[in-house]
């Protein structure tokens, strides 16, 4: 992207990071029936995120910020690891609503802030649409944003940081985002502004009980510039069977910028989750990782394939300590680890900041 004479590219997870964005659930909102649980999860994000770098955390009121401050306190995290900032939100889903870094020559960042509107107009999001200008007033960024008007969520894109992006048909091509814009208008808008020069596009892939329309991140993730781990359902009685083998397929046959095709890592398939009040499926899947500063924080949903998926996350990541986080209820939201989060890339987050 050009922008006052600069020329951006988009960052992929693994740079290195200021913090770790979170927005924490409302008493009142989706969460209300699962609220001591998934406050449980993100408390575990928390602790462990804190080790390597600060976490920044959107909340609903000055009660939810007093009591997380001491709850907090109390886990032994330093004050100056945790920002808690009072914003009126609708959901947790950092991922979507969160800002999307790119960084011009001289690693400056931008935070690109895209139109939300909760997957194609199916929750409401004009809290959390806003976001990210709520948080830049009140000081938390140590960088620009621009707006975007096109609608994009974080969740929906990967890259290698080395002009190669990956993505899904079903989302980013889907008319409940962009109706105006054609598949070669989606194209150029993500070359304009995240200076890449190829798009790899998905045709296959979708999991039960996802509501985001397939983002990317549920089913394959760059873990480098020359990996990729999926998921893949060996299952052929499973309902997702042949549109995975199908994503699978198309993945051995992209091709890195070299003509080589890349290493892919088969992340294992959990046994099939089920909401217990009315017996929908949810969508459980290792490819929600989290890539943070020397760790990854893996999902795990009490299956014997947790174990699995972890030493196949070994092998991509091997200088980064593993971290399982137990995301059981999370699925219960349609969503898991990687959803409730936004990394923020070095020079994004303010270096002093107090709680507001």
């Amino acid at each position: 992207m050009t922008l006052a004479n600069k020329t951006y590219r988009l960052l992929p997870e693994w740079h290195p990071q200021d913090g770790l964005q979170l927005t924490w659930p409302r008493p009142d909102g989706d969460w209300a029936s699962l609220l001591s649980r998934i406050e449980a999860t993100l408390e575990r994000i928390v602790i462990a995120t804190t080790r390597y770098q600060r976490v920044l955390i959107s909340v609903f009121d000055e009660t939810t910020q007093r009591r997380l401050a001491a709850t907090f306190e109390a886990y032994g995290i330093p004050q100056q690891q945790l920002v808690l900032v009072i914003a009126p939100t609708d959901d947790t889903w950092a991922r979507d609503h969160g800002p999307i870094t790119v960084v011009d020559e001289t690693q400056q960042p931008l935070m690109l802030d895209y139109t939300f509107t909760g997957w194609g107009g199916k929750y409401p999001a004009d809290h959390d649409n806003r976001l990210t200008q709520w948080l830049a007033n009140a000081g938390v960024w140590a960088c620009p944003i621009a707006s975007r008007s096109m609608v994009l969520e974080g969740g929906a894109i990967e890259t290698d940081g080395e002009g190669t992006l990956l993505t899904t048909e079903a989302c980013l091509l889907n008319p409940n985002r962009n109706p105006t814009l054609s598949r070669t208008d989606v194209e150029a808008r993500l070359a304009a502004d995240f200076g890449v020069d190829r798009i790899l596009w998905l045709a296959n892939g979708h999991l039960e009980g996802d509501d985001t329309d397939s983002h990317v991140d549920t089913l394959a993730r760059f873990c480098n510039a020359s990996t990729i781990a999926y998921v893949r359902c060996d299952d052929p009685t499973d309902p997702h069977y042949s549109a995975l083998k199908a994503m699978e397929q198309e993945l051995i046959a992209f091709r890195q910028r070299d003509g080589n095709p890349y290493h892919l890592i088969a992340l294992p398939w959990p046994k099939a989750c089920f909401d217990p009040e009315d017996g929908h499926r949810l969508p459980a899947t290792y490819a929600n990782f989290l890539i943070i500063n020397h760790a990854v924080l893996v999902p795990t949903y009490g299956d014997p394939a947790d174990i699995v998926a972890l030493q196949a996350l070994s092998v991509a990541f091997p200088e980064h300590t593993l971290i399982p986080i137990e995301c059981v209820s999370v699925i219960r939201q349609h969503g898991s680890l990687h959803c409730l989060t936004m990394q923020l890339p070095n020079g994004t987050l303010a270096p002093a900041l107090s709680q507001s």
